[in-house]
Protein backbone atom coordinates (compact mmCIF):
# COMPACT_ATOMS: atom_id res chain seq x y z
CA UNK A 1 0.00 0.00 0.00
CA UNK A 2 1.20 3.53 -0.77
CA UNK A 3 0.57 6.26 1.75
CA UNK A 4 -1.74 8.90 0.32
CA UNK A 5 -1.57 11.11 3.36
CA UNK A 6 -2.81 10.65 6.90
CA UNK A 7 -6.21 11.00 8.49
CA UNK A 8 -7.41 11.44 12.09
CA UNK A 9 -8.36 8.37 14.09
CA UNK A 10 -11.22 8.70 14.86
CA UNK A 11 -12.26 11.15 12.11
CA UNK A 12 -12.97 14.75 13.13
CA UNK A 13 -16.32 16.36 12.37
CA UNK A 14 -15.08 19.96 12.19
CA UNK A 15 -11.42 20.60 13.07
CA UNK A 16 -10.19 24.13 13.80
CA UNK A 17 -9.28 26.00 10.59
CA UNK A 18 -5.52 25.84 11.20
CA UNK A 19 -5.71 22.13 11.98
CA UNK A 20 -7.88 21.54 8.90
CA UNK A 21 -5.27 23.29 6.74
CA UNK A 22 -2.49 21.01 8.03
CA UNK A 23 -4.69 17.92 7.60
CA UNK A 24 -5.22 19.02 4.00
CA UNK A 25 -1.43 19.14 3.51
CA UNK A 26 -1.14 15.63 4.93
CA UNK A 27 -4.02 14.34 2.82
CA UNK A 28 -2.29 15.57 -0.32
CA UNK A 29 1.24 14.76 0.81
CA UNK A 30 2.18 12.87 -2.36
CA UNK A 31 1.07 15.76 -4.57
CA UNK A 32 3.07 18.42 -2.73
CA UNK A 33 5.42 20.33 -5.09
CA UNK A 34 8.39 20.05 -2.71
CA UNK A 35 10.12 16.68 -2.44
CA UNK A 36 11.31 17.50 1.09
CA UNK A 37 7.64 17.68 2.13
CA UNK A 38 6.49 14.67 0.10
CA UNK A 39 9.09 12.41 1.67
CA UNK A 40 9.07 13.75 5.23
CA UNK A 41 6.95 11.04 6.81
CA UNK A 42 8.06 8.09 4.69
CA UNK A 43 8.14 5.01 6.90
CA UNK A 44 6.19 6.58 9.78
CA UNK A 45 3.53 4.16 11.01
CA UNK A 46 1.40 6.90 12.56
CA UNK A 47 1.64 10.55 13.45
CA UNK A 48 0.53 12.78 16.30
CA UNK A 49 -0.78 16.33 15.84
CA UNK A 50 -0.57 18.92 18.60
CA UNK A 51 -1.56 22.58 18.72
CA UNK A 52 -0.48 25.48 20.97
CA UNK A 53 -1.75 29.07 20.70
CA UNK A 54 0.10 32.33 21.00
CA UNK A 55 -0.97 34.75 23.70
CA UNK A 56 -1.95 38.37 24.10
CA UNK A 57 -0.52 39.91 27.26
CA UNK A 58 -3.44 42.01 28.50
CA UNK A 59 -1.95 42.86 31.92
CA UNK A 60 1.22 41.79 33.73
CA UNK A 61 3.82 41.59 30.99
CA UNK A 62 7.42 41.99 32.04
CA UNK A 63 6.47 41.81 35.72
CA UNK A 64 6.31 38.02 35.48
CA UNK A 65 9.96 37.41 36.35
CA UNK A 66 9.46 39.55 39.47
CA UNK A 67 6.62 37.37 40.78
CA UNK A 68 3.67 39.50 39.70
CA UNK A 69 0.15 38.42 38.83
CA UNK A 70 -0.49 38.30 35.07
CA UNK A 71 -3.62 38.12 32.92
CA UNK A 72 -2.99 36.42 29.57
CA UNK A 73 -5.35 35.78 26.66
CA UNK A 74 -4.79 32.67 24.46
CA UNK A 75 -5.30 33.93 20.91
CA UNK A 76 -6.90 32.20 17.94
CA UNK A 77 -3.59 31.99 16.08
CA UNK A 78 -1.53 28.93 16.98
CA UNK A 79 1.34 26.63 16.04
CA UNK A 80 0.37 23.19 14.76
CA UNK A 81 2.99 20.43 14.99
CA UNK A 82 2.80 16.99 13.37
CA UNK A 83 5.40 14.42 14.45
CA UNK A 84 6.25 10.81 13.72
CA UNK A 85 8.88 8.25 14.73
CA UNK A 86 11.51 7.64 12.04
CA UNK A 87 13.14 4.39 11.04
CA UNK A 88 16.60 6.01 11.14
CA UNK A 89 18.39 8.15 13.72
CA UNK A 90 17.92 11.51 11.97
CA UNK A 91 16.01 14.44 13.39
CA UNK A 92 14.31 16.22 10.50
CA UNK A 93 12.24 19.38 11.06
CA UNK A 94 10.24 21.13 8.36
CA UNK A 95 8.49 24.48 8.77
CA UNK A 96 5.82 25.26 6.17
CA UNK A 97 5.41 28.76 4.79
CA UNK A 98 8.62 29.88 6.43
CA UNK A 99 9.11 32.94 4.23
CA UNK A 100 7.22 35.35 1.97
CA UNK A 101 7.57 32.95 -0.97
CA UNK A 102 5.78 30.23 1.02
CA UNK A 103 8.77 27.93 0.85
CA UNK A 104 9.57 25.40 3.51
CA UNK A 105 12.50 25.80 5.89
CA UNK A 106 14.20 22.56 6.83
CA UNK A 107 16.65 21.36 9.46
CA UNK A 108 18.37 18.00 9.67
CA UNK A 109 20.86 16.52 12.13
CA UNK A 110 21.57 13.06 13.54
CA UNK A 111 19.68 13.12 16.84
CA UNK A 112 22.49 11.37 18.69
CA UNK A 113 24.87 14.22 17.71
CA UNK A 114 22.61 16.71 19.45
CA UNK A 115 22.22 14.55 22.54
CA UNK A 116 25.96 13.78 22.68
CA UNK A 117 26.68 17.52 22.73
CA UNK A 118 24.23 17.85 25.61
CA UNK A 119 25.83 15.06 27.63
CA UNK A 120 29.32 16.40 27.04
CA UNK A 121 28.80 20.12 27.52
CA UNK A 122 25.26 20.65 28.82
CA UNK A 123 22.80 23.15 27.47
CA UNK A 124 25.49 25.67 26.56
CA UNK A 125 27.15 23.23 24.17
CA UNK A 126 23.86 22.56 22.41
CA UNK A 127 23.10 26.28 22.19
CA UNK A 128 26.49 26.98 20.61
CA UNK A 129 26.13 24.08 18.20
CA UNK A 130 22.75 25.26 16.94
CA UNK A 131 23.86 28.88 16.75
CA UNK A 132 26.74 27.81 14.53
CA UNK A 133 24.16 27.36 11.76
CA UNK A 134 22.54 30.84 11.57
CA UNK A 135 20.07 29.85 8.83
CA UNK A 136 18.78 27.07 11.08
CA UNK A 137 18.64 29.05 14.32
CA UNK A 138 14.83 28.80 14.28
CA UNK A 139 15.10 25.03 14.76
CA UNK A 140 16.49 25.49 18.30
CA UNK A 141 12.94 26.05 19.56
CA UNK A 142 12.01 22.57 18.30
CA UNK A 143 15.26 20.61 18.59
CA UNK A 144 15.58 21.89 22.15
CA UNK A 145 12.62 19.70 23.11
CA UNK A 146 14.71 16.54 22.67
CA UNK A 147 17.63 17.87 24.68
CA UNK A 148 15.45 19.10 27.55
CA UNK A 149 13.44 15.88 27.73
CA UNK A 150 16.68 13.86 27.76
CA UNK A 151 18.25 16.05 30.45
CA UNK A 152 15.28 16.78 32.69
CA UNK A 153 13.13 13.64 32.25
CA UNK A 154 15.84 11.10 31.31
CA UNK A 155 14.01 10.19 28.09
CA UNK A 156 15.97 7.80 25.87
CA UNK A 157 15.43 8.33 22.14
CA UNK A 158 15.96 5.08 20.29
CA UNK A 159 14.94 6.52 16.92
CA UNK A 160 15.02 9.77 15.05
CA UNK A 161 11.89 11.82 14.47
CA UNK A 162 10.19 13.83 11.76
CA UNK A 163 8.35 17.05 12.62
CA UNK A 164 6.21 19.30 10.46
CA UNK A 165 5.53 22.82 11.76
CA UNK A 166 2.82 25.21 10.63
CA UNK A 167 2.38 28.52 12.45
CA UNK A 168 -0.18 31.31 12.15
CA UNK A 169 1.28 33.27 15.09
CA UNK A 170 3.03 36.39 13.74
CA UNK A 171 6.72 36.26 14.64
CA UNK A 172 8.47 39.04 16.50
CA UNK A 173 5.22 40.77 17.43
CA UNK A 174 5.10 40.09 21.17
CA UNK A 175 2.52 37.30 20.78
CA UNK A 176 4.73 34.46 22.02
CA UNK A 177 5.24 32.65 18.73
CA UNK A 178 8.33 31.08 20.30
CA UNK A 179 6.46 29.74 23.35
CA UNK A 180 3.72 28.31 21.12
CA UNK A 181 6.35 26.57 18.99
CA UNK A 182 8.14 25.14 22.04
CA UNK A 183 4.91 23.90 23.63
CA UNK A 184 3.55 22.34 20.43
CA UNK A 185 6.85 20.56 19.73
CA UNK A 186 7.29 19.31 23.30
CA UNK A 187 3.68 18.07 23.39
CA UNK A 188 4.18 16.07 20.20
CA UNK A 189 7.55 14.57 21.18
CA UNK A 190 6.27 13.64 24.67
CA UNK A 191 3.23 11.93 23.14
CA UNK A 192 5.38 9.87 20.77
CA UNK A 193 7.56 8.58 23.61
CA UNK A 194 4.48 8.00 25.79
CA UNK A 195 5.53 10.55 28.41
CA UNK A 196 2.66 12.05 30.39
CA UNK A 197 3.25 15.65 31.40
CA UNK A 198 0.94 17.84 33.47
CA UNK A 199 0.32 21.33 32.11
CA UNK A 200 2.61 23.32 34.45
CA UNK A 201 5.41 20.77 33.98
CA UNK A 202 5.12 20.99 30.20
CA UNK A 203 5.21 24.79 30.39
CA UNK A 204 8.28 24.70 32.63
CA UNK A 205 10.13 22.40 30.24
CA UNK A 206 9.28 24.75 27.36
CA UNK A 207 10.69 27.66 29.37
CA UNK A 208 13.94 25.71 29.81
CA UNK A 209 14.12 25.32 26.03
CA UNK A 210 13.86 29.09 25.59
CA UNK A 211 16.16 30.04 28.47
CA UNK A 212 18.85 27.40 28.00
CA UNK A 213 18.76 26.28 24.36
CA UNK A 214 17.58 29.45 22.61
CA UNK A 215 19.20 31.74 25.18
CA UNK A 216 16.31 34.18 25.69
CA UNK A 217 15.66 35.27 29.33
CA UNK A 218 11.85 34.93 29.30
CA UNK A 219 9.61 34.33 32.30
CA UNK A 220 7.07 31.49 32.46
CA UNK A 221 3.79 33.24 31.61
CA UNK A 222 4.04 32.72 27.84
CA UNK A 223 4.58 28.97 28.00
CA UNK A 224 2.00 28.60 30.75
CA UNK A 225 -0.68 30.41 28.73
CA UNK A 226 0.10 28.43 25.58
CA UNK A 227 -0.14 25.21 27.60
CA UNK A 228 -2.88 25.79 30.18
CA UNK A 229 -5.06 28.51 28.63
CA UNK A 230 -8.76 28.08 27.87
CA UNK A 231 -10.83 29.62 25.11
CA UNK A 232 -12.36 33.04 25.95
CA UNK A 233 -10.78 32.99 29.41
CA UNK A 234 -7.86 34.95 30.80
CA UNK A 235 -5.18 32.79 32.33
CA UNK A 236 -4.54 34.27 35.77
CA UNK A 237 -1.24 33.36 37.39
CA UNK A 238 0.91 34.63 40.21
CA UNK A 239 4.45 34.05 38.96
CA UNK A 240 5.97 32.79 42.23
CA UNK A 241 7.02 30.86 40.28
CA UNK A 242 3.77 29.69 38.65
CA UNK A 243 0.71 29.65 40.91
CA UNK A 244 -2.32 29.26 38.67
CA UNK A 245 -5.49 30.96 39.87
CA UNK A 246 -9.04 30.39 38.71
CA UNK A 247 -9.31 31.55 35.08
CA UNK A 248 -11.18 34.79 34.48
CA UNK A 249 -13.96 34.63 31.92
CA UNK A 250 -14.26 37.59 29.56
CA UNK A 251 -17.71 39.03 30.34
CA UNK A 252 -20.32 39.00 27.58
CA UNK A 253 -20.36 42.25 25.69
CA UNK A 254 -16.62 42.89 26.04
CA UNK A 255 -13.90 42.36 23.44
CA UNK A 256 -10.13 41.97 23.52
CA UNK A 257 -7.97 42.68 20.47
CA UNK A 258 -4.34 43.00 19.55
CA UNK A 259 -3.07 45.47 16.94
CA UNK A 260 0.35 44.58 15.57
CA UNK A 261 2.49 47.70 15.27
CA UNK A 262 4.54 46.20 12.45
CA UNK A 263 7.71 46.77 14.51
CA UNK A 264 9.58 43.58 15.28
CA UNK A 265 10.19 42.75 18.95
CA UNK A 266 12.70 40.34 20.44
CA UNK A 267 12.81 38.99 24.00
CA UNK A 268 16.49 38.34 23.35
CA UNK A 269 17.10 42.04 22.61
CA UNK A 270 19.11 44.39 24.83
CA UNK A 271 16.18 46.55 26.00
CA UNK A 272 14.17 43.69 27.52
CA UNK A 273 17.25 42.07 29.03
CA UNK A 274 18.47 45.34 30.51
CA UNK A 275 15.12 46.01 32.19
CA UNK A 276 15.08 42.51 33.65
CA UNK A 277 18.61 42.90 35.01
CA UNK A 278 17.74 46.35 36.37
CA UNK A 279 14.75 44.93 38.26
CA UNK A 280 16.99 42.40 39.99
CA UNK A 281 19.52 45.11 40.73
CA UNK A 282 16.71 47.06 42.37
CA UNK A 283 15.64 44.06 44.41
CA UNK A 284 19.21 43.64 45.64
CA UNK A 285 19.28 47.32 46.71
CA UNK A 286 15.91 47.05 48.48
CA UNK A 287 17.22 43.99 50.34
CA UNK A 288 20.18 46.09 51.48
CA UNK A 289 17.90 48.93 52.62
CA UNK A 290 15.72 46.44 54.52
CA UNK A 291 18.73 44.89 56.27
CA UNK A 292 18.14 41.43 54.83
CA UNK A 293 20.91 38.84 55.07
CA UNK A 294 22.80 38.74 51.76
CA UNK A 295 25.18 35.85 51.14
CA UNK A 296 27.80 35.63 48.36
CA UNK A 297 27.36 33.20 45.50
CA UNK A 298 29.19 32.54 42.22
CA UNK A 299 30.68 35.64 40.54
CA UNK A 300 27.91 38.15 39.85
CA UNK A 301 25.38 36.24 41.98
CA UNK A 302 24.16 36.58 45.54
CA UNK A 303 21.62 34.83 47.72
CA UNK A 304 19.18 36.90 49.78
CA UNK A 305 17.57 35.40 52.88
CA UNK A 306 14.17 37.02 52.44
CA UNK A 307 11.30 36.02 54.75
CA UNK A 308 9.73 39.41 54.04
CA UNK A 309 9.19 39.39 50.25
CA UNK A 310 10.07 35.75 49.46
CA UNK A 311 12.56 36.92 46.84
CA UNK A 312 9.98 38.66 44.62
CA UNK A 313 9.71 42.38 43.94
CA UNK A 314 5.96 41.98 43.40
CA UNK A 315 5.57 41.31 47.13
CA UNK A 316 6.88 44.75 48.02
CA UNK A 317 3.90 46.89 49.04
CA UNK A 318 3.33 49.91 46.77
CA UNK A 319 3.26 52.12 49.89
CA UNK A 320 6.72 50.89 50.88
CA UNK A 321 8.01 51.45 47.37
CA UNK A 322 6.78 55.05 47.33
CA UNK A 323 8.62 55.57 50.61
CA UNK A 324 11.99 54.16 49.49
CA UNK A 325 12.02 54.79 45.72
CA UNK A 326 14.12 57.94 46.02
CA UNK A 327 16.95 55.86 47.55
CA UNK A 328 17.44 53.96 44.29
CA UNK A 329 19.28 55.62 41.38
CA UNK A 330 17.40 56.32 38.19
CA UNK A 331 20.37 54.97 36.20
CA UNK A 332 23.38 52.92 37.26
CA UNK A 333 26.36 51.42 35.47
CA UNK A 334 26.90 47.72 35.92
CA UNK A 335 30.46 48.06 37.21
CA UNK A 336 29.39 50.53 39.92
CA UNK A 337 26.63 48.15 41.01
CA UNK A 338 28.89 45.10 41.14
CA UNK A 339 31.51 46.99 43.10
CA UNK A 340 29.02 47.89 45.81
CA UNK A 341 26.45 45.05 45.76
CA UNK A 342 28.45 42.08 44.33
CA UNK A 343 25.62 40.60 42.26
CA UNK A 344 21.95 39.75 41.68
CA UNK A 345 19.73 36.78 42.50
CA UNK A 346 18.60 36.13 38.91
CA UNK A 347 20.09 32.91 37.52
CA UNK A 348 19.12 33.65 33.89
CA UNK A 349 20.80 37.03 33.32
CA UNK A 350 23.95 38.77 34.49
CA UNK A 351 25.06 42.36 35.09
CA UNK A 352 27.20 43.74 32.27
CA UNK A 353 29.79 46.08 33.80
CA UNK A 354 29.72 48.38 30.77
CA UNK A 355 25.95 48.87 30.49
CA UNK A 356 23.81 51.56 32.10
CA UNK A 357 20.60 50.20 33.64
CA UNK A 358 17.24 51.96 34.33
CA UNK A 359 17.15 50.78 37.93
CA UNK A 360 14.41 52.88 39.51
CA UNK A 361 11.79 52.51 36.75
CA UNK A 362 12.49 48.80 36.28
CA UNK A 363 12.19 48.17 40.03
CA UNK A 364 8.96 50.11 40.45
CA UNK A 365 7.24 48.57 37.44
CA UNK A 366 6.57 45.04 38.83
CA UNK A 367 5.64 46.39 42.27
CA UNK A 368 2.96 48.68 40.87
CA UNK A 369 1.96 46.36 38.03
CA UNK A 370 1.16 43.57 40.47
CA UNK A 371 -1.32 45.89 42.18
CA UNK A 372 -2.76 47.06 38.84
CA UNK A 373 -3.33 43.50 37.62
CA UNK A 374 -5.04 42.56 40.88
CA UNK A 375 -7.44 45.48 40.55
CA UNK A 376 -8.07 44.70 36.87
CA UNK A 377 -8.84 41.02 37.60
CA UNK A 378 -11.14 41.91 40.50
CA UNK A 379 -13.11 44.23 38.22
CA UNK A 380 -13.46 41.52 35.56
CA UNK A 381 -14.96 39.18 38.14
CA UNK A 382 -17.75 41.61 39.03
CA UNK A 383 -21.27 40.50 38.17
CA UNK A 384 -22.09 43.81 36.48
CA UNK A 385 -19.50 46.02 34.81
CA UNK A 386 -20.67 49.62 34.49
CA UNK A 387 -19.03 52.32 32.37
CA UNK A 388 -17.07 53.90 35.29
CA UNK A 389 -15.58 50.50 36.21
CA UNK A 390 -14.63 49.79 32.60
CA UNK A 391 -13.06 53.23 32.30
CA UNK A 392 -11.08 52.58 35.48
CA UNK A 393 -9.85 49.27 34.01
CA UNK A 394 -8.79 51.12 30.89
CA UNK A 395 -6.87 53.63 32.99
CA UNK A 396 -4.96 50.75 34.59
CA UNK A 397 -3.91 49.68 31.08
CA UNK A 398 -2.76 53.21 30.24
CA UNK A 399 -0.78 53.35 33.49
CA UNK A 400 0.87 50.04 32.61
CA UNK A 401 1.81 51.39 29.19
CA UNK A 402 3.30 54.53 30.73
CA UNK A 403 5.35 52.35 33.07
CA UNK A 404 6.74 50.40 30.10
CA UNK A 405 7.70 53.72 28.51
CA UNK A 406 9.47 54.84 31.70
CA UNK A 407 11.54 51.64 31.49
CA UNK A 408 12.48 52.43 27.88
CA UNK A 409 10.33 49.66 26.40
CA UNK A 410 7.88 51.73 24.35
CA UNK A 411 8.43 52.89 20.77
CA UNK A 412 6.97 55.59 18.53
CA UNK A 413 4.64 53.21 16.70
CA UNK A 414 3.12 51.49 19.75
CA UNK A 415 2.74 54.87 21.47
CA UNK A 416 0.83 56.09 18.42
CA UNK A 417 -1.55 53.11 18.50
CA UNK A 418 -2.25 53.59 22.21
CA UNK A 419 -2.96 57.26 21.60
CA UNK A 420 -5.32 56.45 18.72
CA UNK A 421 -7.35 54.16 21.00
CA UNK A 422 -7.36 56.76 23.77
CA UNK A 423 -8.55 59.46 21.37
CA UNK A 424 -11.66 57.41 20.53
CA UNK A 425 -12.28 56.83 24.23
CA UNK A 426 -14.91 55.20 26.40
CA UNK A 427 -17.74 57.15 24.74
CA UNK A 428 -17.11 55.06 21.62
CA UNK A 429 -16.66 51.82 23.54
CA UNK A 430 -12.84 51.68 23.76
CA UNK A 431 -11.59 51.68 27.35
CA UNK A 432 -7.86 51.02 27.36
CA UNK A 433 -4.74 49.98 25.47
CA UNK A 434 -1.15 49.07 26.31
CA UNK A 435 2.00 47.65 24.81
CA UNK A 436 2.39 43.93 25.51
CA UNK A 437 4.97 41.30 26.38
CA UNK A 438 8.57 42.43 26.26
CA UNK A 439 7.74 45.79 24.64
CA UNK A 440 10.02 47.67 22.23
CA UNK A 441 7.57 47.17 19.40
CA UNK A 442 5.24 44.25 18.88
CA UNK A 443 1.53 44.35 19.63
CA UNK A 444 -0.80 46.68 21.50
CA UNK A 445 -3.63 45.10 23.52
CA UNK A 446 -7.04 46.82 23.40
CA UNK A 447 -10.06 46.43 25.70
CA UNK A 448 -13.48 47.59 24.58
CA UNK A 449 -17.09 46.75 23.96
CA UNK A 450 -17.56 43.79 21.62
CA UNK A 451 -19.59 46.13 19.40
CA UNK A 452 -16.45 48.27 18.88
CA UNK A 453 -14.75 45.59 16.74
CA UNK A 454 -15.29 47.66 13.60
CA UNK A 455 -13.73 50.71 15.23
CA UNK A 456 -10.66 48.69 16.25
CA UNK A 457 -10.31 47.44 12.67
CA UNK A 458 -10.62 51.03 11.46
CA UNK A 459 -7.84 52.18 13.82
CA UNK A 460 -5.62 49.35 12.54
CA UNK A 461 -6.35 50.33 8.92
CA UNK A 462 -5.68 54.04 9.54
CA UNK A 463 -2.45 53.22 11.34
CA UNK A 464 -1.30 50.91 8.53
CA UNK A 465 -2.06 53.56 5.93
CA UNK A 466 -0.22 56.30 7.83
CA UNK A 467 2.81 54.20 8.84
CA UNK A 468 3.20 52.09 5.73
CA UNK A 469 3.85 49.11 7.98
CA UNK A 470 2.19 45.69 7.69
CA UNK A 471 -0.45 45.32 10.41
CA UNK A 472 -2.04 42.16 11.77
CA UNK A 473 -5.27 42.44 13.77
CA UNK A 474 -5.60 39.84 16.53
CA UNK A 475 -9.11 38.81 17.53
CA UNK A 476 -10.69 35.70 18.92
CA UNK A 477 -9.38 33.02 21.26
CA UNK A 478 -8.58 29.31 21.30
CA UNK A 479 -7.72 26.52 23.78
CA UNK A 480 -4.24 25.87 25.14
CA UNK A 481 -2.25 22.76 24.26
CA UNK A 482 -3.54 20.66 27.17
CA UNK A 483 -7.18 21.52 26.46
CA UNK A 484 -6.66 20.70 22.77
CA UNK A 485 -4.90 17.42 23.53
CA UNK A 486 -3.30 15.13 20.94
CA UNK A 487 -4.78 14.08 17.62
CA UNK A 488 -3.49 10.74 16.34
CA UNK A 489 -3.24 10.26 12.59
CA UNK A 490 -3.12 6.95 10.72
CA UNK A 491 -1.90 6.37 7.12
CA UNK A 492 -4.54 6.62 4.43
CA UNK A 493 -4.28 3.84 1.84
CA UNK A 494 -4.10 4.83 -1.84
Amino acid sequence: MINAGFEPQPPLASPRPDVAAVLDVLTNLRQHPLAVVRELFDGCARLVLTRAPGRLDVMGGIADYSGARVLEWPIAEAVVCVAGLATDEKLRILSLGADDNNRAASFEMPLHNLLTSSRAGGYQAVRERLRAQPRSAWAAYVAGAFVVLAQEKRVFFAHGMRLLISSEVPEGRGLSSSAALEVAALSAVAALVDLKLEGPELAHLAQIVENEIVGAPCGLMDQMTSTCGHERQFLSMVCQPARLEAPVLLPEGLGVWGIDSGVRHSVGGHAYGDVRVAAFMGYRMLADLAGLDVQPGPPGRVRVVDPQWKGFLANVAPEHWHHVAQHLPELMRGDAFLSRFQGITDVVTHVNPDRVYPVRAATGHPILEHARVGAFAAALRKVHLDRPTLSAMGELMYQSHASYAACGLDCEQTAQLVQMVRAEGASRGLYGAKITGGGSGGTVAVLGDASAAGLVADIAARYASASGLPVHLISGSSPGAKAFGCLWLAPRAA
